[in-house]
């Protein structure tokens, strides 16, 4: 019996949908916990390569339940096209379940999303405009739809008016749209109630008696511990807490079910959005590294957007880490940094101030900062096709012992390339 975390120790973008797919060949369940489909998880197998936004990353294991728990954000329209698409390139139906207390991202959420970053102009937030933070912010004003209510057309209407009794007045007055009918939504969403009632369940119960009888179940995080909107770089964060400790409650297990977290940590340093990002590599070294970086470069695998790059990050990654309370860590892409005779890496902050810290301060405290960089010597070869640790040149061991050192957990994954197959186990 196992229940392992699988999350994010930066920015996101650390290469947990390949982790997730690799792991899944010997899980029972896998389950996405939190956010929605504003990140995507790439993977790549015998299909091809894959996107995934709200599906979790063990759909391409046809004996793998795949489970979106209470916590998500269910975008319906995107889950089918994920589906549809699955089908189109000869996958397999997964096996999906989707908790009839999920509660789903209306067609609201996604108009106020991008009506705000457009009246904030610079001083936007970098939203994917899935309209993420709407739906998590009617979530706790306890206006959200649950999965279960659709089926119910008349209380899902009289739901509806409540709901947008309130909308209505922000688009009209701060936005200068037009009011939205309930009634012109009705007929939709109780047809995409229709389309989901197959795989609705009660996932907490489906988990619970799994759990019970020792299945192996991995918890899938989106993006990384510095978006967690209370330890990350708030207001530079998302709208769920991305943190390993929260798994249970997205997933609906007991908190001691888990029994262990497995941080993922990219060799190099990259995120898409606003915020702070001490390190941040502009200019032509920049470029470079994100051209060179994963399967077709650095690009955000919602957005498309050229991801922002950096240097390997000893002060943010050892935060996260810690905060993810991770038993173990997963490098990947440690074969992308095989071009460069020498490479930098951060382990101190000088802010602002004048202070040297090797602690991940609070976002106030990062406005200015520059980092402390030292040089590790390179292995200037290509290390995809190695299969066994031992094999790997002596500089790329000592690369991932200074990640070792620095974080303060083990590495027990090494990933040196984009495919299942290139994935070392220590």
């Amino acid at each position: 019996m196992a229940v392992t975390a699988v999350v994010g120790a930066n920015w996101g973008d650390e290469g947990k949908g390949k982790i997730i797919d690799a792991l899944a060949a010997e899980s029972d369940y896998v389950v996405r916990f939190q956010g929605g489909s504003n990140a995507g998880h790439t993977v790549i197998n015998g299909y091809g390569k894959f996107a995934l936004h709200l599906l979790p990353s063990g759909v391409f294991h046809p004996a793998v339940g795949n489970v979106i728990g209470p916590g998500v954000a269910l975008d319906v329209e995107v889950l089918q096209a994920e589906l549809q698409m699955l089908a189109e390139r000869g996958v397999p139906a997964p096996k999906l379940h989707i908790s009839d207390r999920a509660q789903i991202v209306l067609p609201v959420h996604r108009l106020l999303d991008g009506l705000e970053e457009e009246r904030l102009g610079s001083k936007s937030f970098g939203s994917t405009r899935r309209g993420i933070a709407p739906f998590y912010a009617d979530k706790y004003l306890k206006l959200g739809i649950q999965t279960a209510e659709l089926a119910d057309g008349r209380a899902l209407q009289g739901r509806l008016q409540q709901l947008l009794d309130q909308k209505n007045v922000l688009l009209a007055h701060l936005y200068g749209q037009q009011p939205i009918d309930p009634a012109a939504w009705a007929e939709g969403l109780a047809e995409q109630g229709q389309w989901l009632a197959p795989y609705l369940c009660d996932t907490t119960e489906l988990l619970r008696k799994a759990w019970s009888g020792g299945a192996n179940i991995l918890l899938e995080g989106q993006l990384g511990a510095l978006r967690d909107p209370d330890h990350g770089i708030y207001p530079f964060s998302t709208s769920s807490s991305t943190l390993a400790g929260y798994a249970p409650v997205g997933a609906g297990l007991p908190p001691y079910a888990i029994s262990s977290v497995t941080a993922v940590i990219k060799a190099y340093s990259s995120c898409v959005g606003a915020g702070p990002f001490v390190g941040e590599l502009l200019g032509s070294e920049g470029d470079e590294l994100r051209r060179r970086g994963g399967d077709a470069g650095e690009y955000g695998a919602t957005t498309g957007r050229p991801r922002r790059m950096g240097w390997f990050d000893a002060v943010a990654t050892r935060y996260g880490c810690m905060i993810q309370g991770a038993t173990q860590t997963a490098l990947t892409n440690l074969d992308v940094l095989g071009y460069l005779d020498e490479i930098p890496v951060c382990t101190a902050y000088k802010l602002a101030t004048g202070e040297i810290t090797e602690q991940f301060p609070a976002t106030a405290r990062l406005a200015g900062a520059e980092p402390i960089m030292q040089n590790l010597p390179g292995w200037k070869c290509d290390i995809s096709t190695v299969k066994e640790y031992a094999d790997l040149p002596e500089e790329a061991k000592q690369y991932v012992d200074f990640v070792e050192k620095s974080t303060g957990v083990p590495v027990s994954m090494v990933s040196v390339g984009p495919r299942r197959e290139q994935l070392i186990h220590r």
